[in-house]
């Protein structure tokens, strides 16, 4: 063999399976034990009366996933108090909270707010500890934002930052926000601790099962997460681990919506048979059934590749948003058709997951805005 064919053969992009591809026995315990809890503390009707009274979610619901799930801590490395798994794990958790249309913040504080904490672990009064024991609340603002508009200077006992910060999911609540402010000597990211008096603006949004609202500070303390020269990196590695969560959260509802559909096709009756033994249906299922393996697939092999190095898994993490988008939009489509005139309603459950996949799009982009950045990458 040559040197050159040695290389490529020893070259570690792409792997064609990378360790945490194919679940192990914790990860199937995992899915099994949180699917059976949201079975029973999270379903439609459940979920639709939490998200209408309150912060938008069950604190009671939120403090079973922290104290017996572990969602918060279960990527956090052990030396910050965590189990030490990583994203293969967090996969499995998006992808069951994705089937149950969780309202409780495990998308914004669990993953987003913890993994931005750790990008300065042991900076003086990061509230990471307190995120961890579930007890605050933490969000991060849109990483790939224009709109915020925030300052930061350094006062006598740390930074304070002025202005406003826009559609924050779980702002309304949120004890700790991620966010970029510009301070003198560059951009850098900082965990703002908004007072009781900041001004917060709820936003009509698609979506009621995952609230957003703007922010106004005047003064605010933060910490510091990044320093100029590290921000853009650190918000990248973010914005990927974004698009990577709602991936798996898509996947998740493509396979809640497949299994109703043809739960539905199985007993509905039309001239005196299942409407699911027509041909047309059973290729309309048939194909959702393909594009969810497809989106499986791509969000898995993604969580694999972030789980072992974040910045080699760019365009894995590309190709998993464009699918899983495409996927999640086209399974909720053909889910609400499939349900006939019930499901045109807007009291079905298919209408809630076709809003929780508007509001996905919405919040990192369609599968075109991913498609682009697969061509960035990989130069076309």
């Amino acid at each position: 063999m040559s040197p050159t064919s040695a290389a490529v053969v020893e070259s570690p992009w792409p792997r064609s399976e990378p360790p945490g591809l194919t679940p192990d026995s914790e990860q199937i315990q995992l899915r099994e034990s949180l699917r059976g809890l949201l079975g029973k503390h999270s379903d439609i009707d459940q979920v639709r009366v939490v998200t209408a009274t309150g912060p938008g979610y069950s604190p009671d619901l939120w403090r079973t996933l922290v104290d017996e799930m572990s969602v918060t801590s279960l990527a956090v490395p052990e030396p910050y108090g965590g189990l030490g798994y990583g994203t293969a794990e967090l996969a499995v958790v998006l992808e069951e909270c994705g089937r149950g249309l969780v309202c409780e913040p495990v998308y914004s504080s669990a993953v987003l707010g913890t993994q931005a904490l750790l990008a300065a672990p042991d900076a003086e009064g990061n509230p990471l500890p307190e995120v961890l024991a579930g007890d605050l609340l933490a969000t991060v603002s849109a990483l790939d934002s224009t709109t915020d508009d925030l300052r930061a200077v350094p006062g006598p006992r740390g930074w304070l930052v002025d202005g406003t910060v826009t559609h924050l999911i779980g702002g309304g609540s949120a004890d700790i926000v991620v966010a970029s402010a510009a301070a003198a000597d560059g951009l850098r990211l900082f965990a703002l601790r908004p007072a009781e008096n900041a001004e917060r603006r709820e936003r009509r949004v698609l979506d009621p099962t995952r609230r957003q609202a703007d922010l106004t500070v005047h003064e605010c303390p933060a910490v510091a997460l990044t320093a100029p020269d590290t921000t853009a990196a650190v918000r990248r590695r973010l914005h990927d681990l974004a698009t990577l969560a709602l991936a798996c959260e898509n996947t998740g509802i493509i396979d809640r919506l497949l299994e109703l559909t043809v739960e539905y096709a199985g007993t509905r009756q039309q001239f005196g048979r299942p409407i699911g033994s027509f041909q047309a249906v059973k290729h309309r299922l048939a194909d959702l059934l393909v594009s969810l393996e497809r989106a499986r697939s791509a969000s898995r092999y993604a969580a694999a590749l972030y789980a072992e190095d974040p910045d080699s898994a760019r365009l894995a993490v590309a190709v998993a948003g464009a699918v899983c988008t495409d996927a999640a939009v086209h399974a909720a489509g053909e889910a609400v058709q499939l349900h006939g005139g019930v499901g045109f309603t807007w009291e079905h459950a298919a209408h809630s997951y076709f809003r929780r996949v508007l509001g996905n799009e919405a919040a990192q982009g369609d599968a075109r805005t991913h498609r682009a950045r697969i061509a960035a990458l990989i130069g076309v």
